[in-house]
Order: C-alpha cells, then sequence, then structure tokens
C-alpha cells in the first residue's frame, strides 16, 4: 500500500528525540509498504537553529511549518494545520495517490486530517494516545471536533483500554477501536549487570540510584517526584535521584533542589538518544515516572525489559501494564503517597527475570502486524471516493 502518516509525534531536526515509540513502530511498517510522513514543526521551534540529524529508516519523511496563534484560539488550530500542510505539501498530496492515511495524534492533526482525508477520497486510521483524549477533549470546542475525527475515522487505534473506552465515550464505534500496546526493541532493552552499566555511566556503583526519563514537565510529575525525594533520602541516605530528558522545568528542579538541601543528590543529565537508554535503565534500582496523564509510556515497558522495577501513578494504561511483582502504582498528584512508594520499593526484593518475561510480551513485531492488518482492512472495507482537488 501507498500511507500517508500525519503526526506531531516524530522526530525531527529540531527535536530528534521525540516520538521515539512512533518512529519504531512506522519504521516496521515502512518494511512493508511505502510510507510518507510528513510532521507538523512549530513555526517557534522551526525559527530556531536545529539541534541534530533525525535518523530515521525505511520511511520518506519531510516537514512543514505549523504557523498559529500562540496562548489563544486553540480551537482554531486544526483548521490551521491544515491550511499549512495544504498550502506547504499540497502538490506531493495531489500527485501521490494515497491509499489510506494514519494519523497520530488527536488533535489538532486528527481533526484537520479527517477534512484531508475526504478531500483526498481515502480511508483513514486514527491513533489516540493519552492527553490527546484525556486533555485536549476537555476544551468544548475542540471536544466536538475531535469527536468528529473518531466518528469518521475506519478504524481507531488506542495505546490502552482505558483511552478506547474515553474514544468510544467520545462518540467512537466500538467495533471500529483497537487496542494496540506499543512494543519494546528486545535488542535495545535486555536485562545486564548493574554494576557494568553503571561504569559505562560514569555512575557509582554502590548507592541506590532512582531514575526519571522523559520530557521534564509539570505534567510528567518531575516536581512531585523532586518533592517527595527527601524522604527516600532519609531512610536511605546515600540516595541518588537522576533525571534524563530535557524540557521547561529543568531550572526550576535545579533551583528546587538546592532549597530541599539535596542538590548534590539530584543530577539532570539532559537529553540521551532513545539507543542508549538500555544502560540507564539496567543501572536504576528503580525507575520512578509519576504522570499525571497518559496513555501507556514506553520508558515504563522498557524499563520492565530490562528487568527494572517502577514506581508510576495509576493512569492511563499504566495499571494495564504493571502488575504488582513489577512496580507500585499510587494516586497522581499525591506526593505523600510517591514518597512511601519509593520507600516500600527501595525495600522490596523484586524478581528482575519475571519482570523481564512479563515485558517480553510487548514485542513491536506482534504490533505491526496488528496495525498493518487493521490498514489494509480500512482500505478493503471502504467504499471508494472521487477525489477532489486539493
Amino acid at each position: 500500500m501507498k500511507i500517508l502518516i500525519l503526526t506531531n509525534l516524530f522526530p525531527t531536526p529540531w527535536d530528534p528525540l521525540r516520538g521515539a515509540f512512533n518512529r519504531q513502530q512506522f519504521e516496521r511498517l515502512g518494511r512493508r509498504h511505502d510510507i510518507d510522513v510528513l510532521v507538523p514543526v512549530d513555526f517557534r521551534e522551526r525559527m530556531t537553529q536545529a539541534r541534530g540529524h533525525a535518523e530515521v529508516r525505511h520511511l520518506h519523511v519531510n516537514y512543514f511549518t505549523f504557523v498559529y496563534l500562540p496562548r489563544i484560539g486553540r480551537a482554531l488550530h486544526a483548521l490551521c494545520w491544515l491550511v499549512c500542510l495544504l498550502w506547504q505539501c499540497g502538490r506531493q498530496l495531489r500527485n501521490r495517490r494515497y491509499d489510506c492515511l494514519l494519523v497520530s495524534w488527536a488533535y489538532p492533526d486528527g481533526a484537520a486530517a479527517s477534512w484531508l482525508a475526504r478531500r483526498l477520497g481515502i480511508p483513514y486510521v486514527l491513533k489516540v494516545h493519552g492527553s490527546d483524549l484525556n486533555v485536549q477533549a476537555e476544551s468544548g470546542l475542540r471536544r466536538l471536533q475531535i469527536q468528529a475525527a473518531l466518528r469518521q475515522a475506519s478504524a481507531v487505534v488506542s495505546v490502552s483500554r482505558a483511552l478506547a473506552e474515553k474514544a468510544i465515550n467520545l462518540g467512537a464505534a466500538a467495533d471500529a477501536v483497537h487496542v494496540l500496546y506499543n512494543g519494546v526493541d528486545g535488542a535495545l532493552f535486555q536485562p545486564g549487570v548493574r554494576s557494568e552499566a553503571r561504569a559505562r555511566l560514569d555512575l557509582p556503583a554502590n548507592l541506590p540510584l532512582l531514575l526519571y526519563v522523559g520530557n521534564l514537565k509539570a505534567s510528567k510529575g518531575c516536581m512531585d517526584l523532586l518533592e517527595a525525594f527527601p524522604a527516600l533520602v532519609a531512610a536511605y541516605p546515600r540516595a541518588r535521584l537522576v533525571y534524563v530528558g530535557t524540557g521547561p522545568c529543568d531550572i526550576q528542579l535545579r533551583e528546587r533542589a538546592r532549597v530541599l538541601g539535596c542538590a548534590d543528590r539530584v543530577e539532570l543529565r539532559g537529553p540521551v538518544a532513545h539507543d542508549a537508554l538500555g544502560d540507564w535503565f539496567r543501572a536504576a534500582d528503580l525507575l520512578c515516572l509519576p504522570s499525571h496523564n497518559e496513555g501507556v509510556p514506553n520508558v515504563v515497558l522498557e524499563a520492565m525489559a530490562c528487568g527494572t522495577p517502577v514506581v508510576a501513578t495509576r493512569v492511563g494504561g499504566i495499571p494495564e501494564v504493571v502488575p504488582e511483582y513489577a512496580g507500585v502504582l499510587v494516586p497522581p498528584h499525591d506526593r505523600g503517597a510517591l514518597a512511601a512508594a519509593l520507600i516500600e520499593a527501595s525495600r522490596r526484593t523484586w524478581e528482575p527475570r519475571r519482570i523481564t518475561l512479563h515485558a517480553s510480551g510487548f514485542r513491536w513485531d506482534d504490533n505491526v502486524d496488528r496495525l498493518d492488518r487493521i490498514l489494509q482492512s480500512a482500505v478493503v472495507h471502504t467504499t471508494p471516493a472521487m477525489e477532489t482537488s486539493v
């Protein structure tokens, strides 16, 4: 098939580490089909200097600039998104004659793509991830656009059962919704010797190490983790907390760590390439991701694949993939419960082999097999429509 993928969750030269889960999935799909990926880049980011090279295989990738009014008029973002796409990529859309469209993220991407699919006369499959429904759909006008995109999609792919139920409640046909958990690259994420991983990362061999991997923004719970950390230090005075990632809370984390008196035990390592994360998971005693909203974060799956237990929040699809023997879950925003969970998890005796065995059920090959069937079914069962000019 000739497939067009539209998504903001994908690596760009301005953000090479963005959407690693989509890159892994789409690259594998690209081994089977002819795939173009068009990625919107925020106009403010586009004006900055590119930060690196986005390494992508088996796909034809291009970028278009997404121009909109910041902070206001968010209900118009889908329209702005579509106009920018048609203006900058109209010739490609006219000439390539795609069989179907896969759009990953409900708003503005999905809302805009639903209009584009009608113009092109092709079916589209909408993939939803978490806050695109849990947060974006809370706004009235955006909610209406998301509901329309869900209803009109040939299929909706959800990364968790909880999110699938949300999609159905918003109007997606129940028989069109498919739960498809992300996969794990077993070649990158597998058990190893902790001391060797720490040596490669220049980390002390015998300190309790707590790890956070992800965007440094408040909604990911990075500040909650820092506020809970002193309780762990009180129980384990040599404990260390390492943040891997970048984001708007970087400076705030550093300043707050000084105020809390634990700056010497907190380290911000900055962004790390996806294929280098394995050693970080193997080096850690615990991974903590206390997000306020989630679908199913891949860092949780990847940490478990390395045999590392998880402390996370009971949100989205996390309870579906983290059994009691692989981690401890707490309510979001509850820093006291988070602190208690970190201490509990540090005291427990975990079974890394059992955790790894559980994570081995999340395979990219199985994921892409199912996604391929969903896309092919969308093409086969869609009545051909007259194409209109773009």
